[in-house]
């Protein structure tokens, strides 16, 4: 087994509620949340994906990305921001939906005065992982922390888990002008 990877559960039916997910504060430049809802660690499946939540703070993002092996979807539940994809902007509200096949470059971008939240469904499954290997463990009712960096081995851990090869030329919004 990968060191990255939580074994595989037994196959079956599951049923959580938000108090009993797995959950991990994420580091700059999100400064968020997320939530692990399903994962073939949670339960185990014939198709292995993985779906949960995650929040961005005001001003935070997600960093521009591709997945080499996999394919996500998001669709926006709360807040306002936008997606950069291939180099294009797309506004975010709730009910947007953004589908991204393999090795496309894409961002989340949180200029919202709210939390910016979606639900995330990457299939195959990993994502899970890189947010628990780069994350702190957060339970119902803890205050947010002080922001705290990403850690040091970064993008090994991305490697490891559903990230393809870093991207030299990021498209970084704190360097945007209007």
């Amino acid at each position: 087994m990968d060191d990255t990877r939580l074994p595989a559960a037994p196959s079956g039916i599951h049923v959580s509620g938000s108090e009993s997910r797995e959950s991990y504060w994420q580091p700059v430049p999100a400064n968020g949340h997320i939530d692990v809802a399903l994962a073939p660690h949670i339960v185990g499946m014939e198709h292995p994906f993985a779906l949960g939540t995650q929040s961005v703070a005001p001003g935070g993002y997600v960093r521009e990305h591709t997945h080499d092996r996999n394919e996500e979807t998001i669709y926006v539940i709360e807040g306002h921001g936008r997606a950069v994809i291939e180099g294009k902007e797309y506004p975010l509200k709730p009910d947007s939906v953004v589908f991204l096949p393999k090795n496309v470059r894409h961002m989340f971008i949180n200029d919202g005065e709210t939390q910016l939240r979606w639900i995330w469904l990457i299939v195959p499954n990993g994502l899970e992982d890189f947010f628990r290997l780069i994350g702190k463990p957060r339970k119902p009712g803890d205050r947010v922390p002080s922001n705290f960096p990403r850690p040091e081995n970064v993008l090994e851990i991305e490697r490891k888990t559903v990230f393809g090869a870093d991207l030299a030329d990021k498209f970084d919004p704190t360097k945007q002008t209007s």
